[in-house]
């Protein structure tokens, strides 16, 4: 096997990585948030019903942004069925995932959730443009945001949150552009109404961040044409669009799957291209920058095939999207982590579709453990060593042919040094087969030692984390690795996800 290489210098840069780009999502589907997080009366649950073990588990993971609360389910969504006291909080239907809606988690208990994650976790709220508009958003604004002496702001004081939530970042609407989705609108349609919500949000908080809908996926047959109507309308009145993209193996083509992050790539140069394009147009000086708000590896026929059946009589908290994770799975993960980095001076929101249970990498039984998937590890390593600014990274590697892209690199890498000095390599070995050695020429950053390589990889491609065996796959170190005289050495194992820690 050819060796692998590339060169790092602290004078090619991407750009800084917005601690947002480590963010998830939390949606009233299936079980996330009921006997995922909130779970009132299990052993490790507090007086506020949320559960102590995900808590841990959240904190570990390192998650930033956690939008809130759809995902499609927002578009049916009334703010204000799901504050005041529990008891007198209606049952709706909700028409996204055919379910039903107790209410009993709502928009306090949403903030209740981040801020015993901790104060790096921040607020994302979605608003609903798809049976709703203008009034209602202002409405949920002036009730989250607003310090008092308002009947909204005194409202939320009287249900017993005295202090404002303080939620800056706002997304209009979710995937307004697909059929699917309850108040599906034309792009002229939905840039209108996104127009008007924003510049009336804006009226009352010019310091809110607005988030305006892009294409549910790069595959869409509006895609592009989509971005380019609505930021027409929207542009100096937004500070992002947002992309959302979903990954799994079509037709057991294994190898496409592996370079899923080459289409993740596209999907963000595109979409920069198109900003771009109509910032140029518009003559603007403003720079529009890129949320990522919805981002896995998704099994969607699975869901398509089994789960998405008329037939359910409309349950709560139904066991929905529950795929179980192999490292297979997680090396594809790590591999659209490190093409959200290479973006990293454009993409400055990316939010994990979903946090527990829902296509997640944290699980639960209800009334029982909690534990991690596969996926669980590489983004918790991201969040952890991937602060700081990224290193331009341009690959010399051999090559693989697939079906779905053509040639590709086997390597898939990035780079981030930290305030301190220290770099972090993440690197994906995309070989089923060989192992790959990899050289890093490292210029003007001063670093004498390999302080960790971490690695994520299994004899078996299939391994995963269950309920039975919550620690089959961890990472584990690697040997061998060495620098010597400016040269990072390595050897990837094939099907991996590495971390490279050099001090």
């Amino acid at each position: 096997m050819r060796t692998a290489h590339f060169t790092l210098d602290p004078a090619f840069t991407v750009g800084e990585v917005n601690p947002r780009l480590f963010g998830s999502f939390v949606e009233h589907l299936g079980r996330c948030v009921y006997t995922g997080i909130f779970e009132p009366g299990h052993p490790t649950a507090d007086a506020e019903g949320l559960r102590g073990d995900v808590l841990d588990l959240v904190r570990e993971l390192g998650v930033t942004t956690l939008r809130y609360p759809g995902g499609n389910f927002v578009s049916g969504y009334k703010w204000e069925d799901s504050v005041g006291p529990v008891e007198d909080r209606p049952r709706r239907l909700d028409l996204a995932w055919r379910s039903t809606e107790t209410n009993r988690f709502g928009l306090s208990e949403y903030v209740a959730f981040l801020r015993k994650v901790g104060p790096q976790a921040e607020p994302m709220m979605a608003v609903n443009l798809g049976t709703r508009g203008v009034a209602e958003a202002l409405e949920l604004l002036e009730y989250a945001n607003h310090p008092s002496g308002t009947a909204l702001s005194d409202l939320r004081s009287a249900h017993g949150d005295k202090d404002p939530f303080g939620i800056k970042v706002w997304c209009l609407g979710n995937e307004m552009d697909g059929p699917w989705q309850t108040g599906h609108k034309t792009a002229e349609e939905y840039g209108r109404i996104a127009a008007e919500t924003a510049r009336a949000m804006r009226q009352m908080d010019p310091s809110v961040e607005l988030v305006a809908c892009g294409s549910s996926s790069q595959s869409m047959p509006t895609f592009a044409a989509w971005e380019a109507t609505v930021l027409a309308q929207t542009y100096e009145l937004v500070d992002y669009i947002s992309l959302h993209a979903y990954y799994e193996p079509q037709d057991g083509d294994l190898d496409s799957f592996l370079a899923s992050a080459v289409d993740m790539e596209s999907f963000i140069e595109n979409v920069v291209a198109t900003c771009d394009h109509v910032g140029a147009r518009l003559k603007s000086q403003k720079r529009i920058n890129l949320s990522f708000d919805e981002w896995n590896v998704w099994y969607t026929s699975r869901w398509h095939e089994i789960e998405n059946s008329d037939a359910r009589d409309w349950p709560e908290a139904p066991r929905l999207l529950e795929d179980n994770y192999s490292v297979l799975d997680a090396v594809v993960f790590g591999s659209l982590l490190i093409a959200l980095l290479r973006h990293a001076d454009r993409v400055t929101v990316a939010c994990l579709a979903q946090l527990v249970n829902v296509i997640a990498p944290i699980m639960t039984e209800p009334g029982g453990p909690a534990w991690r998937q596969t996926t669980f590890f590489p983004f918790a390593q991201a969040s952890r060593y991937g602060r700081g600014r990224v290193l331009d990274v341009r690959v010399d590697s051999p090559t693989y042919d697939t079906k779905k892209y053509g040639e590709t690199d086997l390597l898939h890498a990035t780079a981030v040094r930290a305030d301190d000095g220290t770099v972090t390599v993440f690197a994906v070995n995309r070989s089923r087969t060989e192992p790959l050695p990899l050289e890093v020429a490292l210029s003007g950053l001063g670093l004498t030692s390999v302080a960790e390589h971490s690695v994520l990889a299994d004899a078996d491609p299939d391994a995963r984390n269950t309920l039975e065996e919550p620690e089959r796959v961890t990472p584990r170190p690697a040997e061998g690795t060495s620098l010597d005289e400016g040269t990072l050495s390595a050897v990837l194992e094939p099907l991996s996800w590495n971390v490279i820690r050099l001090a």
